[in-house]
């Protein structure tokens, strides 16, 4: 006895794009495609019809709404509706700006339909999907920790720079010390935040309302 179909939506302004992924992904018998969307308005007045809904890949530029808002309004008001970030684009603030928004997991529109299969599965099963683009720790540092640890002032001030595109040495310059003062700066969150990428730690800092963006 197979197991039962997972009913998924896609949510793309690209009609090609949208069109030829439902095809490919209806080929899979543990995917059920319910419903296509252009963009998080046209996907708010379809998903009210479609109560058995469980997953949703979502693209993240698109008109009238976006992937970032129409992520937050479906985890507000259908947060058992488990969403994967389908995108392409591969920079640090796409993902961790979807991340944010609630998506579980985030892949690249150049993924296999068997890579897109195995990450719908475990985002169904697990609520996420950890791939090379999202590591552990960054799933970690979303989620809220119950010990906050204390900061100085200049860890804030660095953290805050790390929200920025400036490389460490040019946060040093920024800073007036030495890039080595900064690699300890670094070097002691990491070890306070069990994190280690600065991605992870621009993420940590948004959600606790550390730094500004």
């Amino acid at each position: 006895m197979s197991a039962p179909s997972i009913s998924i939506a896609i949510v793309d302004d690209h009609t090609l794009f949208r069109s030829g992924l439902a095809s490919l992904l209806d080929e899979f018998d543990e995917i059920k495609v319910l419903f296509e969307g252009i963009n998080g308005q046209d996907l708010q007045h379809k998903i009210k019809n479609h109560p058995d809904l469980q997953l949703i890949l979502m693209d993240i530029n698109m008109p009238v709404m976006d992937g970032y808002t129409a992520t937050k309004w479906v985890k507000e008001n259908y947060p058992n509706v488990n969403i994967l970030a389908l995108s392409m684009l591969e920079d640090e603030k796409a993902i961790i700006g979807m991340l944010k928004a609630g998506a579980g997991g985030y892949m690249l529109k150049e993924s296999t339909p068997n890579e897109l299969l195995t990450a719908i599965k475990a985002i169904n099963e697990k609520g996420f999907y950890v791939n090379d683009l999202v590591s552990g720790r960054l799933l970690v540092a979303l989620k809220d920790g119950n010990t906050k640890p204390i900061f100085s002032a200049r860890e804030l001030t660095f953290l805050q720079h790390c929200s920025s595109e400036l490389t460490y040495r040019e946060i040093a310059d920024l800073m007036n010390v030495s890039p080595r003062t900064v690699d300890n700066y670094r070097e002691s969150l990491f070890a306070k935040l069990n994190i280690k990428s600065r991605t992870g730690l621009v993420v940590y800092a948004i959600k606790n309302n550390l730094i500004k963006i």
